[in-house]
């Protein structure tokens, strides 16, 4: 973990997408206005109209990483990826606040027609596809189930239909990518929303222009839900 320079503008790391755009009320409650979209901006560092603040946009599995070894403050990760970051990367990140942004769910789903009861007993074994490895053989593993895991990155819905799994294990929102590609969710594993997490040196050695941000965030936060 690097040590935190006490100098340069603090850095917030985020993901495109829901993350991203339900954070903005979040800063915008902290009195942080972000003056570029990343979904037209090619810069990786965002500014925003605070001197003391700047964005870094990171593959939403990086923000963890970035947080942890100090390249950036903080950031906000969804717990599906601080759960499969933390198994093999223990410690190291102070969690303040879940911020109840971007929820969905982490699921078990198959393709219509596979009888899932059938095939899921004490013993059985499956492939599972996913890229949340961690929380899938924890899952089964408490069913008594064998599984075969076949990390993917994307397009986990196709694995299914292809042959090349026999279940995913998956985000889902609202569930149309599934039932356009006719599978169906058979099991939920846990709800998911996203953290505030927070570089600790970062923490102890910027406090006093930090802590006013994690403070808006709450209180952002709980307004909301």
């Amino acid at each position: 973990m690097s040590p935190a320079r006490i100098d340069k503008p603090l850095t917030l790391a985020l993901s495109k997408g829901r993350i991203f755009d339900e954070t903005l009320p979040l800063l915008e409650a902290a009195g942080i206005r972000v003056t570029e979209n990343p979904e037209t901006s090619r810069k990786l560092i965002l500014p925003t109209d605070s001197p003391d603040l700047q964005i870094i946009i990171v593959r939403a599995s990086d923000v963890p990483t970035y947080v942890q070894y100090g390249a950036a403050d903080f950031g906000i990760a969804g717990k599906d990826v601080l759960y499969e970051h933390m198994a093999q990367h223990p410690g190291g990140l102070y969690q303040p606040i879940d911020l109840n942004i971007a929820r969905c769910r982490l699921c078990v789903a198959v393709r219509e027609g596979f009888d899932y009861d059938a095939a899921v007993h004490q013993g059985s074994r499956l492939r599972i596809a996913t890229k949340y490895v961690r929380a899938a053989r924890e899952h089964f593993a408490a069913k008594g189930v064998h599984v075969d895991l076949i990390k993917l990155y994307g397009s986990m819905e196709l694995a299914p239909l292809v042959g090349l799994a026999d279940a995913i294990v998956d985000l889902v929102s609202s569930g149309g990518t599934l039932r356009a590609n006719h599978l169906v969710e058979v099991e939920e594993i846990r709800e998911i929303s996203s953290r505030l997490i927070v570089n600790q040196a970062a923490l102890k050695m910027r406090s006093a222009r930090l802590q006013p941000i994690i403070d808006a965030f709450g209180r952002a936060s709980d307004s909301m839900t």
